[in-house]
């Protein structure tokens, strides 16, 4: 019987192709993109990280003392380690990316210093050689690091025998011992692994440089690792001979996953919620087409009931023709689903987590069937109600001219409009609230240029001997000067890192003068102790010509000359937001200050200017306080040269590529233009704002179908009626009038009911917008009179048919 309503309900879909063919549609386009973003929920936030037992991994964290997150210091993560009750084993971690040579071909690669314990706490074994060993994780060891799969096909020509190999890196030459296995890339990007414990740890607490992972102990949760690692800090603090802000508050564990991918949460949750509106709006329109069909066959319904067929007799047959409808919706939304995902990963930021794990898998392959199976019963369901209500017989007794319950029907199929409209306004002000937000971020003056600036990242080998600065000073200078020289360049200069490329490392100085300057270690402390002594900021390590390729305004003072050599007194230049912080109403032109717990170096800096500040960490974010040190100074290892150009930069950086390979031919160089930087930054921003308003859009288009099909099919119901009155009289205007007052009073009840939505769902979006509130009166009209606008003239058109009507044919039959 049900392979009989089977083939019922697909010689009556056939019947009607085109009706078919748009419901199917509607229902694929619906389906597809809620399968498409569940696919990207399920693939960053709810799949199992690919360890044994990953919900037993936590990552530690320390809580510092305004309650945000921050890495773990050295002696701190010592004592979670052998303090703790709830954990097997732990491990800390830190990743960069450095040059490797070694290989056939220099390569920029991202490494990790690890401890010893880092392999087994995610329970992994290599697929070739061995891991790290206990006599690797020592002060003096055999230096040895471990591969990835993609860094031993790509560079070590998947050889079988690693014995060969000796990368170099960092000031070191590491053997290769063995390779993990393919797809493992912890922390994220990392090709090589050695021991952290190479170098000595840092006794400091309040020098925050590394992650942490544990796992748990058989029957320990997270909540009790928590408490845990909460009651050692506290004892930490207690115990603490250094006092400042900088000493950690607390400790607290939570699952590695969680701790991955929280910060993309809530705006993956806004999506989805979002693709479900669409759902909706994609639902509603179907039914509208299901209830017109139904109506159109009354008097079919009405022979199958006076043959004897019951209630529930026809109710299973319009059941198994939503479920026919439902599948192939299913069928088209799949194929839409397997596109829009390839799509995604195309738009995703580079920033999203776990986005190689998102793919149409099995768990989204049963979300769409049951998305499919529950569409389908909802709108069978419905469809069902509507037509076995009651006035089957009466309408066969009238001879079939399907008009009993007609006005009923108009009436479910306007709320069903209002419904889309009120949906699709809410996906608009959404739509409206991101964009919005994206043109203030980007209105935002960054405090540097950036057109026409080339920037190039390199990473110098590290050395311990005492003149190892002093040769990697004399090669940025003499870099720096060939750079200039070349044609096309009009400023170079040299910086920590690209400006909003992660941002400089912020730390704690002390104001002192040289006659303050402690003799031991325990001195600095005492003098950190003082809170009138204490300033925060960035520790950025830059050239003259830094500021001048970027323009950025010196305010005060001067910048960094000739005078200022290696050998000479250091000084140092601040930017506004530390000089307003720190010495209000002040001078601080002349003042020295210590800030050697960031590169080693205790000399005083001497504050010779002020600099205008820049938004290092994004347009959204405050300018922070800036100590910049001249680079020719105080240089390091890693840093990034900015080229400014006149015209067009791919010569210039061909002409630069090949002088920095003749300098240094082993420190492969990485460039970027600082406009793709900068724009990199509003990736995540522009993902959310692309997808919200395509939704938008495809909601838009649905609920002007939907109008336009109601006050269509009204006005073929009501041909009769518009006869007599244009036959009695009625002029254009009132015939107008008449079906265009059915279509807004739809609209209107649609977005009254949706503007009430909007105010209360778009707060959701508050954390996602910038200098917009989540109830912006700008926003909210705009989408309405959009809206109205829209919805007017899809009722228009079915209007002006109406005013054509030939009151002489419609009144034929009467």
């Amino acid at each position: 019987m049900f392979m009989s309503d089977l083939r019922h309900a697909a010689r009556l879909l056939a019947r009607n192709p085109g009706a078919t063919g748009i419901m199917v549609f509607t229902l694929a386009l619906g389906i597809g993109a809620a399968t498409a973003i569940f696919s990207v929920v399920y693939g960053v936030l709810l799949s199992p990280l690919p360890y044994p037992a990953s919900d037993r991994i936590m990552a530690v964290w320390e809580v510092n003392q305004s309650g945000g997150y921050s890495r773990l210091a050295d002696p701190n993560f010592d004592d979670f380690r052998d303090g703790n009750r709830t954990f097997a084993s732990m491990a800390k971690y830190g990743d960069w990316e450095t040059s490797v040579a070694g290989t056939n071909e220099p390569a920029r690669t991202t490494v990790a210093a690890v401890t010893r314990e880092f392999f087994g706490v995610l329970g992994v074994r290599p697929r070739l050689g061995r891991s790290l060993a206990p006599e690797d994780a020592r002060p003096g060891a055999r230096p040895v690091v471990v591969a990835s799969t993609r860094f031993w096909k790509r560079s070590l020509g998947s050889a079988a025998d690693l014995s060969g190999f000796k990368l170099r890196f960092d000031g070191r030459v590491y053997d290769v011992v063995g390779v993990m296995p393919d797809g493992f890339e912890f922390p994220k990007g990392a090709d090589l692994w050695f021991p952290a414990e190479l170098d000595p740890a840092n006794p400091s607490r309040t020098s925050h440089n590394f992650r942490a992972i544990g796992r748990l102990r058989d029957g320990a949760t997270a909540e009790q690792a928590s408490a845990d690692l909460s009651r050692i800090a506290r004892d930490i603090v207690a115990a603490a001979s250094e006092r400042n802000d900088y000493l950690l508050k607390d400790a607290t564990a939570i699952p590695l996953l969680r701790s991955l991918t929280g910060r993309v949460g809530v705006p993956l949750g806004i999506l989805l919620g979002a693709v479900l509106f669409l759902l909706l709006v994609a639902c509603a329109n179907v039914a509208n087409l299901l209830l017109s069909q139904a109506a159109a066959r009354t008097r079919e319904l009405a022979i199958r009931s006076a043959l004897g067929a019951g209630r529930a007799r026809l109710t299973r047959q319009l059941l198994t023709e939503a479920l026919l409808l439902g599948l192939l919706g299913c069928a088209g939304g799949l194929v839409l689903a397997f596109w829009g995902v390839a799509a995604l990963r195309a738009l995703a930021p580079d920033t999203l987590p776990r986005i190689e794990n998102v793919a149409v898998s099995w768990p989204a392959l049963l979300f769409a069937g049951g998305l499919a199976l529950l569409v389908a019963a909802g709108l069978g369901l419905a469809t069902a109600m509507r037509a076995t209500r009651g006035g089957l017989v009466a309408a066969l007794l009238e001879g079939g001219r399907g008009q009993a319950g007609s006005r009923r029907g108009r009436r479910l199929g306007q709320v069903l409009v209002a419904a889309q409209f009120a949906i699709t306004l809410v996906l608009l002000v959404g739509a409206g609230l991101l964009g919005r937000s994206l043109l203030r971020v980007l209105a935002v003056d960054p405090g540097f240029r950036t057109d026409g600036i080339v920037t190039v990242d390199l990473a110098m080998p590290a050395a311990d001997d005492p003149g190892a600065r002093t040769r990697l000073a004399a090669f940025y200078g003499s870099t720096l000067e060939r750079l200039r020289a070349l044609p096309g360049v009009r400023e170079v200069g040299v910086n920590s890192l690209a400006p909003m490329d992660g941002g400089c490392p912020d730390g704690m100085f002390l104001t002192m003068t040289q006659d303050e300057i402690p003799s031991t270690p325990e001195g600095f402390g005492v003098l950190a102790a003082q809170e009138a002594r204490r300033g925060d900021a960035a520790f950025c390590v830059a050239s003259t010509g830094y500021f001048r390729a970027l323009e950025i305004p010196l305010v005060r003072g001067r910048l960094f000359d000739d005078h200022d050599g290696f050998e000479q007194p250091h000084v140092a230049v601040i930017s506004e937001s530390l000089a307003r912080a720190r010495w209000p109403g002040q001078d601080p032109l002349g003042r020295t200050i210590e800030f050697g717990n960031m590169d080693g170096d205790l000399k005083l800096l001497t504050i010779v200017g002020i600099v205008g500040d820049t938004r290092e960490g994004g347009q959204e974010s405050p300018p922070q306080p800036t100590v910049y040190v001249n680079a020719l100074q105080r240089p390091r290892t890693t840093a990034t040269l900015v080229l400014r150009t006149d015209g067009d930069p791919a010569p210039v950086t061909a002409a630069a590529r090949g002088l920095l390979r003749e300098i240094a031919p082993d420190v492969p160089p990485r460039f970027r233009a600082l406009a793709s930087i900068v724009s990199a930054t509003h990736g995540s921003r522009n993902f959310d704002l692309t997808l919200v308003a395509v939704f938008a859009a495809a909601a838009l288009l649905l609920a002007v179908a939907g109008v336009y099909g109601v006050t269509a099919y009204g006005v073929a119901q009501r041909t009769r009626e518009i006869g007599v009155r244009i036959a009695l009289g009625a002029r254009t205007a009132d015939v107008l009038g008449l079906v265009l007052g059915q279509g807004l009073r739809m609209t209107l009840v649609g977005v009254g009911v949706g503007i009430a939505g909007a105010f209360a769902l778009t707060r959701t979006l508050q954390s996602l917008l910038f200098g917009v509130a989540a109830t912006d009166p700008a926003t909210f009209a705009a989408m309405t009179l959009l809206l109205a606008m829209v919805a007017a003239l899809a009722c228009y058109v079915p209007a002006r048919r109406a005013t054509r009507v030939d009151p002489m044919v419609a009144l034929r039959d009467e």
